[in-house]
């Protein structure tokens, strides 16, 4: 609150230090008072206790030399003295005394004395008020999001923020008392200084990476003009997120695209028609509705979680489907991870505790991806759990009980860890109630076109652009290509294609140097072994890549293929579905 003395009260201020003497009193008695107390007035009190004047310091000096100290008071006391009620304002007491030339006001409550205001009070507190107003209102301006700069009347700088030094880049001590001309010689407040209208919303980049809204408006305190204000917003932070939003709405839109399909069709976004695949959804479909433990194994990137979380939607538990990556929990984290903590369980824990993933995962599915990196005492600690349905936090003592279902996953021999000692033989039956071990890839031929178009799809949806066409040349490799990173290799490999692609058409010009310098070794190594000793083979691959050409060479055009390879028409469309030639 400001302050202001046509609100203070006299009884919050008043002093209540003072003396009070009886008219029977001398002159002596007032003085040896005063000087003893380093006051300079006496009160005087008739034999009732009601107060009848006054006596200061500068009365006794003024009449020092005629007066007979020993006199009693009520001989030179002021009778003319005017008080106050503890209910006036300072400002009316302020008033009083200028206009009769006093220096104090006694505070009277039915003839009594209770107080006294002396001009010391009125300025003491004006000061120490305003020296907090002062650090408050500094607090204040500091505090500001926005730059702030005040100049007066002569565009001298009277207030320079923080923000606005940082965001200018020049000290409070350089700008503060010097004319904001030396620095900004066509500044807004220079401007609004001479229209003395405000200017409103200008846009400005103060420097590079910087965008800023600035507000200029003249200041009048009561009627008169007295300088310019201005705030400098930092907007790019609100256009930083504004384009992080739109990026949000726009991958949100994605999603509940997805979702829509998605919903209802459990394992329909696990793409492949081969027999191994569909035998493994069929499997997965099956364990699904159960509650007994299943292991998914398989070469790293051939889809083990996306079989766990379609096993989890399909079951249609009613918990959460919780993935946790073994690996990336160190070994002294495990047990606070898995079981959570309770507040104080150990220096630098949440003082609110902590939820563990058994808990997260109750009533639904806890995915433990990498089982095999997990640690023989965490082995013994997981296994506890799954045998008893119980745990406790750490640092608690509550016993906690679980109801969640367990599928695992590896790309690891889990048996031959067991043989090797490294895996528990009882916590490996545990987790291999059900094992579904998932195909590479490359036992997937057939998929693999299937999964290229579809990864083709999502990405060029995601990348807002137009799917590209694909050589048959290009799918050709693709299905010869080993793929030792299974799926997630063959999305990566699509991505750089589509991001490389020129014409919007991926030709082998876009693939990996890797995957081209495979295909040329394995095709070099075919000539080697194969070709020699099995003729109709290398002729039927010699055939099948003079086809391609010729299909490259025009267009797609099947008519004029035939022609250029001076074949029947008919001969070339056998010949496509002999050899599984598409897409052209």
């Amino acid at each position: 609150m400001l302050f202001d003395y046509n609100e203070i009260l006299v009884k919050k201020v008043m002093n209540k230090d003072y003396i009070v003497l009886n008219i029977r009193n001398t002159v002596n008695e007032a003085i040896k008072l005063m000087l003893r107390n380093n006051i300079q007035d006496v009160f005087i009190e008739d034999l009732n206790h009601n107060v009848k004047g006054v006596i200061t310091l500068s009365d006794v000096a003024n009449i020092y030399d005629e007066i007979n100290q020993e006199i009693l008071l009520k001989k030179y006391i002021r009778t003319n003295m005017i008080s106050v009620d503890k209910n006036k304002t300072l400002y009316q007491c302020r008033s009083i005394m200028i206009e009769n030339s006093i220096g104090r006001l006694p505070v009277l409550e039915k003839g009594n004395l209770i107080g006294v205001i002396r001009q010391a009070e009125i300025r003491d507190y004006f000061y120490m008020d305003l020296e907090r107003i002062s650090k408050t209102l500094n607090h204040i301006v500091e505090s500001i999001h926005e730059a702030l700069c005040l100049i007066d009347t002569k565009g001298k700088v009277i207030i320079w923020n923080k923000n606005a030094a940082e965001l200018y880049d020049i000290p409070q001590k350089d700008i503060v008392g010097k004319n904001i001309k030396d620095f900004f010689p066509d500044s807004i407040n220079s401007k609004v200084l001479e229209s003395k209208e405000r200017i409103t919303n200008v846009y400005h980049s103060p420097k590079k990476n910087y965008k800023v809204i600035i507000n200029a408006l003249p200041m009048y305190i009561n009627g008169k003009f007295e300088g310019v204000l201005t705030t400098d917003r930092d907007v790019t932070e609100v256009t930083s997120l504004s384009k992080k939003l739109e990026k949000a709405n726009s991958n949100l839109k994605f999603l509940e695209g997805e979702f829509k399909k998605l919903k209802n069709n459990y394992f329909d976004n696990i793409i492949g028609r081969s027999t191994k695949i569909i035998e493994k959804i069929k499997i997965a479909k099956q364990v699904s509705k159960s509650d007994i433990s299943v292991l998914i194994s398989g070469e790293s990137g051939t889809g083990k979680e996306l079989f766990a979380k379609n096993i989890h939607d399909y079951s249609e538990r009613k918990g959460s489907f919780i993935p946790v990556n073994c690996s990336a929990i160190p070994n002294e984290l495990f047990e606070s991870e898995f079981f959570g903590y309770d507040e104080g369980a150990f220096t630098g824990a949440n003082k609110k505790g902590k939820v563990g993933f058994f808990e997260l995962a109750n009533n639904g599915t806890l995915f433990l991806d990498e089982i095999a990196e997990l640690p023989l005492y965490m082995q013994a600690k997981l296994l506890r759990v799954l045998q008893d349905n119980k745990f406790t936090r750490v640092g608690g003592t509550e016993l906690i009980n679980s109801k969640v279902r367990i599928i695992s996953a590896t790309n690891t021999n889990l048996a031959e860890m067991v043989d090797e000692g490294k895996f528990r033989k009882d916590l490996f039956y545990r987790l291999n109630v059900i094992e579904i071990k998932l195909p590479p890839l490359s036992e997937r031929e057939n998929d693999i076109v299937l999964l290229t178009y579809h990864f083709l799809n999502e990405l060029a949806e995601k990348n807002n652009r137009d799917v590209p066409k694909i050589s048959p040349e290009v799918l050709d490799i693709f299905k010869r290509y080993n793929w030792n990173g299974n799926i997630r290799e063959l999305r990566n490999v699509v991505e750089h294609t589509l991001v490389l692609c020129t014409d919007n058409v991926i030709n082998k010009d876009t693939l990996p140097s890797y995957i081209l310098k495979f295909v040329k070794e394995k095709e070099h190594n075919f000539i080697k072994t194969e070709s020699t000793f099995d003729l109709n083979k290398s002729i039927s691959n010699l055939e099948k890549k003079i086809i391609i050409e010729a299909l490259k060479n025009t267009k797609g055009n099947k008519a004029k293929a035939a022609k250029l390879l001076n074949i029947p028409r008919s001969t070339l469309h056998y010949k496509l579905d002999s050899y599984e030639i598409v897409n052209f």
